[in-house]
């Protein structure tokens, strides 16, 4: 079975942003976080496709880090793909704090050889908090897709605001227990080149995780995950360096609803 790359990167996530202290900083999601996939398994066949996913995740973490001090985070993302071109608007509002973010982009995806996928894009943010802050970012995903059991990927997101980028190594495990229901484990390296610090390049986090899909209908699926993420010298260095002495591991779920027509 062929694994659809535009899956893969809702797993995977490169974008989106939030806004602390008058910093734009990138999350990691075209479709909402990491995790957060719709069927992994199949891609849309129609030239033209409209789609709506909505979700919740009981934290807002991204790249390894945990964005808002209290609560979580709500998404609605709209997308339509005709053909190979998708262009999509996702927003965001945190649950439990003053908090809004708008991710508007396109992207366009690319069948280099029968096992091979990759999608390039651009994307506008705009973050709304105690203040407001504003990003651009051009990302780039790739997949090889021969074996449904063991997907590696890795994405690349570079922001003008940083002038830094950020790329995730990434192994997915694709497992179609029944028609309808999917599992999916998952494990990804992330690596900081001033992106989200100017101090240190190099290793970021590594998150592992379980994700869970069960398609309620031809063009309904409910998905969920499960994923804890390991601080690695990037973000300890920076959590020091604010007087933050504590773990700055995370472990975080959610759960997403998405549609079809």
């Amino acid at each position: 079975m062929a694994v659809s790359v535009k899956s893969i990167i809702s797993a995977l996530g490169v974008i989106s942003l939030v806004c602390l202290s008058h910093l734009c900083l990138a999350n990691e999601s075209l479709t909402q976080t990491e995790g957060a996939s719709s069927n992994p398994l199949s891609a849309a066949t129609d030239p033209l496709t409209t789609n709506i996913d909505v979700g919740w995740d009981s934290k807002y973490v991204s790249q390894g880090r945990n964005n808002l001090a209290e609560g979580g985070i709500y998404w609605m993302n709209a997308s339509v793909q005709y053909g190979n071109l998708t262009t999509y608007a996702l927003v965001g509002r945190g649950d439990s704090q003053a908090y809004t973010e708008w991710n508007i982009g396109l992207e366009y995806a690319l069948n280099l050889s029968e096992h091979l996928e990759a999608n390039l894009g651009y994307q506008r943010i705009e973050g709304y908090s105690d203040s407001r802050c504003q990003d651009n970012e051009l990302f780039a995903e790739l997949a090889y897709t021969a074996a449904p059991w063991l997907v590696p990927s890795v994405s690349y997101v570079y922001s003008t605001e940083a002038a830094g980028y950020f790329v995730e190594l990434s192994l997915h495990s694709y497992w179609q227990l029944t028609e309808q229901f999917t599992l999916s484990p998952y494990v990804t390296q992330g690596l900081d080149f001033k992106y989200r610090t100017e101090e240190h390049n190099g290793k970021n986090h590594l998150q592992f995780g379980l994700e869970a899909s069960y398609n309620l209908a031809e063009n309904i699926v409910i998905s969920g995950h499960i994923s804890h993420s390991i601080a690695q010298a990037d973000i300890e260095q920076e959590a020091v360096a604010n007087g933050d002495f504590s773990s700055q591991d995370q472990t975080y779920a959610g759960i997403h609803f998405n549609m079809s027509f």
